[in-house]
């Protein structure tokens, strides 16, 4: 085969993989578990119970709420990583009830058999959705944290530029810049800026965060660089503190002495 052949079949190769991954790139981005959870006193959790969540777009959506224990407690909208459901954040409601915090966990649409399919724009939706639930509990911007875990983290930051008053500190676990610095990072042959349609441009919103921010990120975190979040909080115009995990990776954040770090922040924020 000649040197024109090769190239040829190279660039065929590359651009029908380009092409469905474009098709099915959802797949690389959430990963659900669709099953319904367990409730969650089967989880261990006492006090904890199921709400449903009404979003702008219609749907009816599965949330955890522990309940606060008086009324100037803090209380965490939690606003979960791409894989499996409410039900994987047990420990991390239990971790927050011991904290003495409210908190309610937004389960995304089309995880734990709730209705619809995951996208940047519906998970907006469902972030909305939560933290109008709260503020139907009565809880004020001053006692709400909205806190992101990894794929979370873009919500967050898209829900605190849209109302910059909403909460009154931001926590995000393992965040991005955005998914298509991930995606030129992981696909670099690829033309992601073509292909990509949910973005999460975090780099872009933290600019308009107004609330003091934490980031929290293990130093050994493969999937997204530290370097992300050092690019986070130069950009963010809030003040904005980076705790690393020197032994950490993407997913080992709390284990490793985050929520901890977090508490303190929070009670920083909320005196």
């Amino acid at each position: 085969m000649t040197l024109l052949g090769v190239a040829l079949t190279a660039a065929l190769t590359l651009g029908g993989f380009g092409a469905a991954l474009y098709v099915f790139q959802d797949r690389l981005i959430y990963f659900p578990d669709t099953r319904p959870p367990p409730p969650p006193a089967a989880m261990g959790l006492r006090d904890v119970r199921e709400v449903r969540l009404r979003t702008a777009d219609g749907l009816d959506i599965l949330g955890w709420e522990a309940p606060a224990p008086d009324g100037r407690a803090p209380v965490i909208l939690y606003l979960h990583g791409n894989g499996g459901h409410v039900a994987y954040r047990a420990e991390r409601i239990a971790r927050f009830q011991q904290l003495g915090w409210g908190a309610l966990v937004v389960q995304w649409r089309g995880y734990g058999g709730n209705p619809g399919a995951p996208s940047e724009d519906g998970l907006a939706e469902d972030a909305r959705a939560g933290l109008a639930h709260l503020r139907a509990q009565g809880i004020a911007p001053a006692r709400t944290v909205l806190w992101g875990e990894s794929l979370g983290t873009g919500p967050v930051l898209r829900l605190a530029a849209e109302q910059p008053d909403a909460a009154a500190a931001l926590v995000l676990e393992s965040p991005y810049t955005s998914l298509l610095d991930l995606a030129r990072l992981h696909y670099p042959l690829l033309p992601s800026g073509l292909l990509l349609r949910d973005r999460y441009d975090s780099l872009s919103r933290i600019g308009a965060a107004r609330a003091p921010i934490l980031i929290l990120q293990g130093a050994r975190d493969t999937l997204v660089p530290p370097e992300m979040g050092r690019r986070l909080q130069a950009a963010a115009t809030a003040p904005a503190e980076l705790w690393e995990a020197p032994g950490a990776g993407h997913n080992d954040i709390g284990p490793a002495g985050g929520v901890e770090a977090a508490a303190a922040f929070v009670r920083r924020q909320l005196r």
